[in-house]
């Protein structure tokens, strides 16, 4: 018998780690070629790890909501004839005694005395004032470090807050015996004054007939991002209204030839990328990300689209080097990526290294919205719904009232980096490229 180490699978190039949600297999069951031994999720992507082998599972070295490093071994599986594997499958020595290396869950970081361990796992984070991400939190709780000394931990992060790189150093300098480390001021803990002035929040008050429903884990993940934008960012919004008569008809024009050909249907979304896309060319500083007091440009247009999921909750699938394809490649990217968000067959990479997102709230009959930015990107642009109005048009024989399809253009900018000069005149731009489509392109 051998026995073979089971690790975390490469998920895309920006994914490095991922968090367990549920074992499918037990040690000791019965594992077939490609049968579903555990489920995971990097950011709101949840992905199956098959088995590429077939035997017994001997051992998980991960728990339920543990964070993974790929490449990571996540568990034993017996098997027989170890000739018979592929290279790929390493074995270890199948004595009893033998204990399996594994990786923890963060590298360079060993584990934890269980009597430790079982102290910071009931860490209260929301005793502090300060915000954690949730792999900050996991560090915490894996390596015992009270919120207390959390809280003196010095941020490098925007506005000072604590990122996965200031723990892990924290903890190896602190390992390593140093005499001192870099803390932060303490977060002022709530004084008997302060506990008078802020009465201690009052218990939800729910009636026989009300229904308590516990967030999903994508909600959970979902709102604290949310809750961490509105904290990084100092948001602004500005509105454009476009003419768009030009566009609505040229698609009437085209879309059933468009699908005869291309086995596709055209809607707007993509057509709303193309406009991005060449606007964020014409403003490149829209297309940046900030690290702390440094501004990062980005080299790829990167666009993503909000996609609301069957479930409720949100999801961003990205359209990497948008700026690259034309419109035919544009709309295959876009329904199948869309397709695929409904289906929850996403792969990780896939939702990552956005530079820009756009949000389609027209498609539930919204005319704007004041969206939050999807972090680390510091703009995102809401499409409304496209409305007949009477509009007034300047012709050379005067001022004359007609009916138009207009549409709300709202971009959410970062007013750290992003100014009302550049924000207005990008959203202006893309507004002008929609205003300015040639009722005779060409579909390609």
């Amino acid at each position: 018998m051998a026995r073979y180490e089971l690790l975390l699978p490469k998920m895309g190039e920006s994914v490095a780690e991922a968090t367990i949600i549920k074992w499918t297999k037990q040690p000791g069951d019965h594992i077939n070629l490609d049968d579903t031994i555990l489920e995971i999720a990097t950011d709101k992507v949840d992905s199956e790890v098959p088995s590429p082998v077939e035997g017994k599972l001997v051992e998980h070295f991960f728990k339920v909501d543990d964070v993974v490093q790929v490449g990571a071994v996540i568990a034993i599986i017996e098997i027989e004839g170890a000739n018979e594997v592929a290279e790929k499958v390493e074995t270890v020595l199948s004595e009893p005694e033998q204990k399996v290396a594994v990786e923890t869950a963060i590298p360079g970081i060993s584990q934890l005395p269980a009597e430790s361990a079982s102290v910071a796992a009931n860490i209260d984070f929301k005793a502090s004032d300060r915000f954690y991400s949730p792999l900050v939190k996991n560090i915490a709780k894996e390596e015992g470090v009270s919120l207390e000394e959390l809280d003196t931990i010095k941020g490098s992060g925007a506005d000072g807050r604590l990122t996965k790189e200031d723990l892990l150093n924290y903890i190896k300098a602190k390992k390593g015996g140093a005499t001192t480390v870099e803390t932060a001021a303490p977060v002022k803990a709530p004084v008997q004054e302060e506990k008078v002035a802020k009465p201690a929040p009052v218990a939800a008050s729910v009636s026989g007939g009300d229904e308590i429903i516990e967030m999903d884990r994508m909600r959970k993940l979902i709102a604290d991002h949310m809750v961490m934008s509105k904290h990084t960012s100092p948001h602004v919004t500005s509105f454009v209204e476009a003419d768009v008569t030009n566009l609505v008809l040229w698609r009437n024009k085209v879309k059933k030839i468009f699908e005869q050909r291309e086995n596709e249907k055209i809607t707007f979304t993509p057509i709303f990328v193309e406009a991005v896309a060449r606007a964020i060319k014409d403003f490149p500083m829209i297309n940046v990300s900030v690290n702390g007091t440094q501004i990062i440009k980005k080299k790829d247009i990167n666009i993503g689209m909000a996609a609301a999921l069957p479930s409720g909750n949100l999801i961003v699938p990205v359209i990497k080097n948008a700026d690259q394809l034309n419109l035919v490649g544009l709309t295959k990217a876009v329904n199948d990526l869309a397709n695929r968000a409904r289906a929850s067959k996403l792969k990780p990479d896939e939702t990552q290294n956005g530079t820009f997102t756009l949000t389609n709230v027209g498609s539930f009959g919204n005319v704007m919205g004041t969206p939050i930015i999807n972090q680390p990107q510091v703009a995102i642009l809401a499409v409304g719904a496209i409305k007949k109005k009477p509009a007034v048009l300047e012709t050379e024989h005067g001022d004359v009232i007609a009916i138009r399809h207009m549409m709300f253009l709202s971009l959410s900018y970062d007013h750290r980096v992003v100014d009302g000069a550049l924000g207005g005149s990008f959203v202006r731009r893309v507004a002008d490229y929609l205003e300015n489509w040639d009722i005779n392109r060409e579909v390609s």
